[in-house]
């Protein structure tokens, strides 16, 4: 028996647009130790008051007990942990929460939860709407307002990590939620700096994705940054006659261009890169697609994840059937590549990129 679709009520209060209060998680540790200086507190209670928000999960000032009560009046007055509210949470019976959250400025943004088996993995988002115009994707059609700043792609984080229970922890992350996060790349390094640190999040790089449908500028910076996060690379065609009517932006970048700047990426990172392949039924599902797909990553040190589409209302683009799939799973496997078939969670809640922002926009 298919279990029915839980929608909750939203959780958390708009933090109204006039509120002058600074948003908590836009600070780092140096410039909350400097501000509690100046206020007559040790520099240390900057680590307690981080503790308080990434290890044990506050999301008030009142609930950190070890700090002095007028400490803690003090830091409500100049400080809001959460700046934005749960407008809508969808949970599906196979384990997959998705968040849409409001912005303070009236912006919303998606994030999901994923269990499975002890993974607890989450995927959140870089910047209201998109502007690489993937055509089959829900997140672009709209076109892009706004990055997120550091603040509003950690609460993302954090609202998905309260949903988990006690003795849970967050195990993996993924930058792959609505936008494009190496448009956004100062924001989201400053923020993957907090994940994997140990007094915040405490994730390893090596369980962090950044996804980008291939900006090579940025994937050169991304290689001078220092630390080997996992890249994955949404490519979703074969060759650029393809890619360039799925993708809009790949006329002016080129897939050689793409793939040389992720082969610069693994010589400095040493991680295997990944290929993101969303399949389309009818558009980039034949058998001469994963010829011509294969010949492109054979030689490489790389994962191909495949994703059949999740249908979106209002778009023509349909799910490959089930014999379309097999198919070409046989061709790429035959042709030595290492590939991955994603299952589909989540597509009963709207959980594909900007469905479920746009469906409760409709």
């Amino acid at each position: 028996m298919t279990l029915p679709v839980v929608t909750l009520p939203t959780e958390t209060p708009s933090i109204h647009s006039d509120d002058q209060r600074q948003h908590l998680l836009d600070w780092d540790q140096s410039s909350l130790s400097d501000w509690l200086k100046e206020k007559g507190q040790p520099a240390f209670r900057a680590k307690q008051i981080w503790n308080w928000v990434y290890q044990k999960r506050a999301t008030s000032f009142e609930e950190m007990t070890n700090l002095p009560k007028t400490l803690r009046d003090e830091l409500d007055r100049a400080f809001v942990i959460f700046k934005a509210s749960q407008s809508a949470i969808t949970s599906s019976p196979d384990g997959t929460d998705k968040l849409l959250i409001r912005l303070f400025d009236g912006g919303e943004v998606e994030c999901v939860l994923l269990r499975d088996g002890t993974r607890r993995s989450i995927c959140v988002s870089s910047q209201v709407g998109c502007a690489m115009g993937c055509v089959f994707c829900a997140s672009g059609l709209d076109g892009v307002d706004r990055n997120l700043s550091r603040g509003e792609i950690l609460e993302q984080m954090l609202r998905l990590q309260s949903r988990l229970q006690a003795e849970e922890r967050l195990s993996h992350i993924v930058m792959m939620g609505m936008g494009e996060p190496l448009a956004n790349l100062d924001h989201v390094l400053a923020t993957l700096d907090v994940a994997r640190s140990p007094e915040g999040l405490g994730i390893s790089p090596r369980r962090i994705t950044i996804s980008t449908v291939g900006l090579p500028p940025a994937i050169d910076r991304l290689s001078k940054h220092g630390v080997a996060y996992n890249l994955a690379v949404s490519l979703h065609a074969p060759h650029d006659e393809l890619r360039t009517q799925l993708v809009p932006v790949n006329k002016k970048i080129g897939i050689k261009a793409i793939l040389d700047a992720a082969d610069r990426y693994f010589d400095v990172s040493g991680r295997r890169l990944t290929f993101e392949y969303v399949l389309l039924g009818g558009v980039n599902d034949s058998d001469d697609c994963a010829e011509s797909l294969a010949s492109l990553l054979r030689h490489r040190t790389a994962m191909l994840n495949v994703i059949p589409y999740n249908l979106v209302s209002g778009l023509p683009y349909k799910t490959p059937s089930p014999k379309s799939i097999s198919r070409f799973k046989e061709i790429l496997v035959t042709r030595g590549i290492n590939v991955m078939f994603r299952q589909r969670k989540g597509s009963e809640i709207d959980a594909a990129c900007g469905q479920l922002r746009r469906n409760r926009q409709a």
